[in-house]
């Protein structure tokens, strides 16, 4: 008989594939979309007198699949892009609970991840996702993607080795004693930036610290890839200065599973996002997002 899949049961599905489809378009409005659309081919499905024996599997299936459709289209855009390219990101506030998607996907991808998945093609994408981050065994993969366990290995294998040239794997959300330390971290790396104490900072700075900033060409951002402690601080203090004597303010939050904060203007209009990788005790890259077009959604 054919599983029941009304809106109560289907609500477990989502967080699973709300992070799917994200972690391949990089994109939350594209994801929700994708999403939708995988159920609601679900539904016709069944309408038409089709027998989904297991629904969850039938779903997962439809959205890497659309999911590879859509960054195969997406990349045209993506070769125009004016600047540095980030995702959208997904924010949690610090002071409460989010949505159950998003806490899922906080246990999956950061914005440094999601950026390293962009040298792959859509396909390596899809395995790699599946294999690496969800844990899905060979043969559901290959189920998944339409291709065979031996295909699906050697794409594995391949994709694993682009990631690793860029030094970072997929990582778990970390522990509630290390979440506690970033948390307290990003608290003070604020305060630094916004009182101008510039060896406070110096301070809180991998040596080899990057920045990354998306304006999307539409709004101005940090610019270009910029590496090294001093030369990110004299950046964040101009920028910060600036921020100040125009009101803008911030408040905490977690940003694809990560420390942050979210920018408002003074009108209390969000204006941008901030996501900090820490590690030992320092910051080793930050990622700002202010395109207009990625912040809708907040």
């Amino acid at each position: 008989m054919p599983v029941s899949t009304d809106e109560e049961d289907a609500v477990g599905y989502r967080p699973l594939l709300f992070s799917i489809a994200y972690g391949m378009t990089g994109s939350v409005g594209d994801a929700e979309d994708i999403v939708q659309d995988a159920f609601l081919g679900l539904t016709r499905a069944q309408q038409k007198g089709t027998v989904i024996v297991d629904p969850k599997a039938y779903l997962t299936t439809a959205v890497t699949r659309l999911g590879i459709n859509h960054l195969s289209s997406a990349r045209v855009r993506r070769e125009t892009y004016v600047g540095n390219w980030l995702p959208e990101p997904v924010v949690v506030p610090a002071d409460r609970p989010g949505p159950a998607e998003h806490a899922e996907l906080a246990d999956s991808l950061s914005m440094a991840f999601l950026v390293l998945l962009e040298a792959l093609s859509p396909l390596e994408r899809a395995v790699f996702m599946l294999r690496e981050v969800f844990g899905y065994g060979y043969p559901d993969v290959a189920r998944i993607t339409g291709k065979t366990e031996v295909n699906c290995r050697q794409i594995f294998a391949r994709a694993r080795q682009r990631i690793a040239a860029g030094g970072q794997v997929a990582g778990s959300a970390p522990p509630p004693e290390r979440r506690a330390e970033g948390e307290e971290l990003a608290r003070r790396f604020f305060e630094a930036a916004a009182g101008g104490d510039m060896d406070a900072l110096l301070g809180m700075l991998a040596p080899d610290v990057v920045l990354h900033g998306d304006g999307g060409g539409k709004v101005q951002a940090f610019g270009k890839r910029l590496a090294g402690r001093v030369p990110v601080t004299r950046l964040l203090l101009g920028v910060f200065r600036r921020a100040g004597m125009l009101g803008v303010s911030l408040r905490p939050a977690w940003v694809n599973g990560r420390p942050g904060a979210v920018k408002f203007d003074a009108e209390g209009h969000v204006i941008g996002v901030i996501e900090l990788d820490i590690a030992d005790g320092t910051v080793h890259a930050i990622h700002s997002v202010t395109n207009p077009d990625k912040l809708a959604h907040l």
